[in-house]
């Protein structure tokens, strides 16, 4: 009688050390899947300034698709590309050109045009008003892209013969979703509604 009792207490806090154990073991792999996926597919990078206004604001943070993952850059993608020539931190800038394209900006008119077609960027702050030194028309190379900012007269990209069209190696990857909100630049307040995939 006495050995059935023992035995009764023992089950139960054999059941509760086993649980316990499933516990951890489930915790740590969910830590670890974590840690590889912001490690190798998925960053989390800061936009920093008011250059993609007002399509990102500054403070945004931004999930990126390592560009291991995906390196098929296309008109309206929203990269993330550092070149220490040019910037030491990472910038955010939307492609406008791929390689073959040829680009031309009227200044006057603020209308950037490729292959001969103007744009239509419903996505700008204002038209492009601001010259940075590149010359145009230009060829955009052979794995390269032509990217500018979303507000144009704020924007140091390629229109910067220091950036030039930028290597496709350059390319931290691509913005697929906004995590956390900056303040909006006109507002001060942070806009949750903002949340979410972010659309070429």
């Amino acid at each position: 009688m006495r050995k059935e009792k023992e035995e009764a207490q023992e089950q139960p806090e054999q059941s509760g050390g086993r649980e316990l154990y499933e516990w951890a073991q489930a915790l740590v792999g969910s830590v670890l899947t974590v840690v590889l996926v912001f490690t190798f597919l998925i960053r989390l990078i800061g936009v920093d300034g008011h250059s993609m206004v007002p399509t990102l604001q500054d403070g945004d943070r931004l999930l990126v698709l390592n560009s291991m993952f995906d390196h098929d850059y296309q008109y309206g993608d929203i990269v993330v590309l550092r070149k220490d020539t040019f910037l030491e931190e990472p910038i955010v800038k939307r492609v406008i050109a791929t390689e073959g394209q040829t680009v031309d900006i009227d200044f006057g008119e603020g209308t950037v045009y490729v292959d001969g077609v103007a744009l239509e960027e419903d996505y700008i702050n204002e038209p492009t008003y601001l010259e940075e030194g590149t010359e145009f028309p230009l060829t955009v190379p052979e794995g390269c892209v032509f990217v500018m900012g979303d507000n144009r007269n704020r924007s140091s990209d390629s229109r910067d013969s220091r950036l030039g069209t930028v290597d496709t190696r350059y390319v931290i990857g691509k913005a697929v979703f906004l995590a956390f909100p900056g303040a909006d630049e006109a507002t001060g307040e942070k806009n949750i509604r903002r949340i979410g995939v972010i659309h070429a």
